[in-house]
């Protein structure tokens, strides 16, 4: 499928305070927007996967060694449901974004919240500080990302040539991985070096400056960005507030009567992420503001959804069921000197910002010959079972012995890389693809597939505590390649539905 217009680029959306038909802006205007937006989420990706490369090991280790000692089954359950709900957040804020607070306050007010809940893990110690800490983390976490996602979007849609738009969306993508190697060698240093509430300090250092580059990048915003595009009637707010109440009091209760536990929360996560989904399939596809072709490419969009949630729950076991593995099988000692475990992790996403610019200009070189979005999420899908299945060569002839360091960074790269054919791809389909009407939504559901991703990364590490080595990584091997397989071959009739009402 071609890089075609998306419905945000129509005369009406940008009488919604977009840029006129007919008018551009600079290349350098734009390159300047997307800058800024890039090293604002650069620096809050620096201290979210700083925090998520030493988290895993934070609850697994000894008390004696920083740790809070958690059950392995209970570690990976609580960083899956964090981590699910930290996307899922962002549906609420994707929400608020769109009905009551502009984009450009959502992010502001998010950054904020953010920041203060680092500070709580770098100084408040035990499990209620974590607690605390980790509420904060998603609370503005869910502000901040699909609203900046969205600015990007208002920032690309300045210019009329779409051509190179997903090729913009993967430099994006590549500060974000940026943020996501940074982060973790840091901190995974600090904690190696000094504790686990050095590293965590360290992340919310990151977090701070990210929130001073957004400040001071604010006043550059298109006035898109300060418009709420689809505001909530005044005499509706009530009934708002009443319900989010309501859910506060129901989430208090389950934590009381102890329905809602350290070890099904990965479960809880899940459930919410489908039924999230499942409403807002069901809201885009029967409401009267969406057109016949908007309704077909949100069809189309559902089993690429359902596909980029599994990917994404492979990946991330490097925070769950590969952080066991880390812990139980793998000699980290060089010479000396021990290797901080958070390094290990770091390679995906280190793999991913090498290979981004490689792909990132072979998609510009290809043009229309470029292959559509399905072929790509197919090849990210394959590869990473691929990956599974070089661990299970490897676990197996190790046998009972330790893995050797150098294999399972090998495993990381491989995975990592398969993230350019899945992530940014998402990004750039869900505001090219979605209703005018629910331009924000949309982007909050694409990041539903890293809601369902990482609370199925609890469960898969969940499993992976019951089950042998082999068992494990022989399904997530086969279902990795079998799905990427089933992707590329039905890609041309679910590419159609695609680009139903695109032009080219």
């Amino acid at each position: 499928m071609k890089n075609t217009p998306p419905p945000s680029t129509t005369t009406a959306d940008r009488e919604r305070g977009g840029t006129p038909a007919g008018t551009e802006v600079s290349g350098r205007s734009l390159r300047r927007g997307l800058v800024s937006m890039a090293f604002t989420e650069l620096w809050e990706r620096y201290s979210f996967y700083g925090l998520q490369g030493i988290l895993s090991f934070y609850l697994l280790y000894a008390v004696h060694d920083g740790g809070l000692a958690l059950a392995p089954a209970v570690a990976t359950g609580v960083v899956g449901a964090y981590g699910g709900a930290v996307y899922l957040s962002q549906i609420l804020g994707a929400w608020l974004g769109d009905r009551l607070i502009s984009p450009q306050n959502m992010v502001l007010y998010g950054a904020v919240v953010i920041t203060i809940g680092h500070v709580v893990l770098a100084f408040a110690p035990g499990l209620a500080g974590l607690g605390a800490g980790l509420v904060c983390i998603v609370l503005g976490t869910g502000a901040l990302k699909t609203n900046i996602t969205s600015i990007v979007g208002f920032v690309l849609d300045q210019n009329r040539d779409e051509r190179y738009r997903d090729a913009g969306f993967s430099y994006f993508y590549m500060a974000i991985n940026i943020g996501a190697v940074v982060g973790p060698l840091t901190t995974g240093l600090a904690q190696n070096e000094l504790g686990f509430h050095y590293g965590f300090g360290l992340a919310a250092a990151g977090m701070a400056a990210a929130l001073v580059q957004y400040v001071v990048s604010m006043g550059k915003l298109p006035e898109r960005a300060r418009t709420v595009n689809n505001p909530l009637p005044a005499g509706r707010r009530p009934l708002v507030a009443l319900a989010a109440l309501a859910c506060l009091a129901a989430v208090g209760a389950a934590v009381a009567t102890g329905l809602l536990r350290a070890e099904n929360l990965s479960t809880v996560v899940t459930i919410a992420a489908l039924v999230a989904a499942a409403t807002y399939f069901l809201t885009m596809t029967t409401s009267s503001a969406v057109s016949r072709d908007e309704r077909r490419r949100i069809l189309g969009y559902l089993p690429l959804f359902l596909a980029s949630g599994v990917y994404f729950g492979f990946l991330f076991q490097k925070f769950t069921a590969i952080s066991v593995l880390i812990t139980e099988r793998i000699d980290l000692h060089i010479g000396g000197w021990s290797f901080p475990v958070a390094w290990v992790t770091t390679v995906s996403p280190l793999a991913a910002v090498l290979i981004t610019p490689l792909i990132a200009r072979m998609w510009k070189s290809m043009g229309d010959r470029q292959p559509g979005p399905v072929t790509k999420i197919a090849l990210g899908l394959t590869q990473i079972g691929c990956a599974y299945l070089f661990l299970l060569i490897i676990s197996e002839a190790t046998g009972d012995a330790d893995i050797p360091l150098l294999l399972i960074l090998l495993f990381m790269m491989a995975a990592g890389s398969s993230e350019v054919f899945v992530g940014p791809i998402g990004l750039s389909l869900a505001t090219r693809i979605g209703p005018g009407t629910f331009r924000s939504q949309m982007v909050g559901l694409n990041f539903l597939t890293l809601a369902l991703g990482s609370s199925l990364a609890g469960l898969l590490g969940q499993l992976f505590t019951a089950i042998d080595n082999a068992s494990y990584f022989t399904v997530t091997a086969v279902c990795g390649i079998g799905i990427g397989l089933t992707l590329l071959a039905t890609r041309k009739p679910v590419g159609r539905l695609l680009g139903a009402g695109l032009e080219g």
